[in-house]
């Protein structure tokens, strides 16, 4: 017994040391290259499962103590808009990916109600697995201090207003955003 305490001592004094030296690392790279606190990701898809991408490695890069900026484009202020629940859905046709609980050819697949049974499936999974909901997400990344910025011009294009999306929205056109992506270290484009 007194092995098995002393075991699990020294893993948690390995793991401390292993954290303290992740944070010493980064807090170098940081002062060597300022960039490096800094993360671009770029949100141009639309669906319930392209949602979670861009908020969590948001939500991520700001909890390490990185800049993040999220710009949201086409398809992807469905992320950020007033009535997300109602927009963020999945359509299995055309998606071989998508697990369905039974295989179902593509002609069953588009029948009317599908998207709804595959969007209320994946909700359920997601639920079940713990993966905190997008109205959370969307919380998280604003109180870590994430810019959520929504496209102008894209705005424009589907005839949307400012007010129409959640609270904390920035607005600014692909340039504006750019600019912060030439600083960054990391760019991502979902």
């Amino acid at each position: 017994m007194l092995l098995q305490t002393e075991v699990a001592e020294n893993r948690s004094l390995a793991e401390e040391r292993v954290r303290q030296i992740v944070r010493e690392e980064l807090e170098k790279s940081w002062k060597k290259d300022p960039a490096a606190r800094k993360v671009a990701i770029i949100a141009s898809k639309g669906t319930l499962d392209w949602a979670y991408p861009p908020l969590n490695l948001g939500a991520a890069a700001a909890a390490s103590g990185m800049e993040v900026s999220i710009f949201f484009t086409f398809y992807g202020l469905n992320i950020i808009h007033k009535d997300f629940e109602r927009k963020l859905r999945i359509s299995p046709v055309a998606n071989p990916a998508m697990p369905m609980p039974i295989p179902m050819p593509d002609l069953v697949l588009a029948l009317p109600g599908m998207i709804t049974f595959a969007t209320r499936m994946m909700r359920s999974r997601f639920k079940k697995q713990g993966l905190v909901p997008i109205r959370e997400l969307q919380a998280v990344n604003l109180e870590l201090g994430v810019r959520l910025i929504a496209c102008d011009t894209t705005l424009e294009v589907f005839g949307y207003r400012p007010e129409d999306f959640i609270d904390g929205v920035e607005f600014g056109g692909a340039g504006a955003f750019l600019s912060q992506a030439r600083r960054a270290h990391i760019t991502a484009f979902i």
